[in-house]
């Protein structure tokens, strides 16, 4: 029986992270260094997404605005795709269960969390509803986790 509670279903995937690319990121290297260095490593992108997106004042004009949004969009999809690359190396079809607690999991979904509420924020709901599924598929407390609505 999987964590999630499906006898059918396949194992959760379990990703093994990037020790020296976390490992600088909490010695607060500059996250554009570490994905310069480890481009592979969902973490570094998650980071620089993350700013990218918090940095966005929506009192600003509009193409400032999306500009940021824009920003952010692109570094979550970049490592969106480097942790897809990551799940499939470790055996995942494209479903089944990536677990938050699961700390090397994280990057990627941090990935998708953004990419989520920057779609969402560039008025791509498409893609904002395939990110939530994306979420609620790999880890339903991803979400709430994520602070994603």
């Amino acid at each position: 029986m999987t964590s999630f509670g499906d006898l059918l279903g396949p194992n959760p995937t379990l990703l093994t992270g990037d020790d020296e690319a976390e490992s600088d990121l909490l010695n607060k290297a500059d996250p554009a260094d570490v994905a310069a260095a480890h481009p592979t490593a969902s973490i570094a992108w998650a980071y620089l997404a993350e700013a990218a997106f918090a940095g966005v004042d929506d009192s600003t004009d509009s193409a400032s605005s999306n500009q940021g949004y824009v920003t952010a969009y692109a570094f979550a999809r970049t490592g969106y795709h480097r942790g897809l690359d990551q799940l499939r190396r470790h055996g995942w079809k494209g479903f089944g269960p990536v677990p938050w607690s699961h700390e090397p999991n994280r990057g990627f979904l941090r990935c998708v969390g953004v990419l989520a509420r920057a779609a969402q924020a560039i008025g791509e709901e498409d893609e904002y509803l395939r990110c939530l599924d994306l979420l609620n598929e790999s880890d339903p407390a991803a979400i709430g986790h994520l602070g994603i609505d």
